[in-house]
């Protein structure tokens, strides 16, 4: 995989890869930037979200499952002192459907999480993360918080 960054101004720059696509990126005004883009460590949240929301989605998907709306988010906390790095994520799986069977979603996220998804397996090299799951029923345009739980990996 490639990626580069192709800068334009200040603190803005333009971010591409193989895939063709192209996103922007840049700095907080505090710091000289523009507020124009992502921050760099922003992406690198996304990225988790996105890589293990792909996998989650299709093997609930592949299980048969009615899911009819599927967020899943990251809240990373950071270290104080300069490089910010990211010392702890909770991740957590927001699932509203038609019988969502919770069986199925935490074997989805054990996989996507042991198995499946590169951005969590090497972040998990460098920071702790938490897997956490709300499960909501349905009901036409309303939900109902069904069930919540965490994964943990087996000791």
């Amino acid at each position: 995989m490639d990626a580069k960054v192709t800068w334009s101004t200040g603190l803005s720059f333009s971010g591409s890869a193989d895939s063709g696509f192209s996103v922007p990126l840049g700095a907080d005004a505090g710091v000289g930037g523009a507020n124009d883009g992502f921050r760099p460590l922003e992406l690198m949240a996304v990225s988790l979200a996105g890589c293990t929301a792909m996998d989650v989605i299709s093997i609930l998907r592949k299980k048969q499952q009615a899911v009819s709306a599927f967020d899943v988010s990251v809240q990373a906390e950071q270290q104080d002192a300069h490089p910010h790095v990211f010392t702890r994520a909770v991740i957590t799986y927001v699932v509203a459907g038609q019988n969502v069977d919770e069986a199925a979603l935490v074997r989805a996220i054990e996989l996507s999480a042991t198995k499946y998804c590169p951005a969590q397996a090497m972040l998990a090299k460098a920071f702790e993360m938490e897997l956490v799951y709300e499960i909501y029923e349905q009901l036409g345009e309303d939900r109902k918080l069904v069930k919540t739980g965490r994964w943990t990996p087996a000791s």
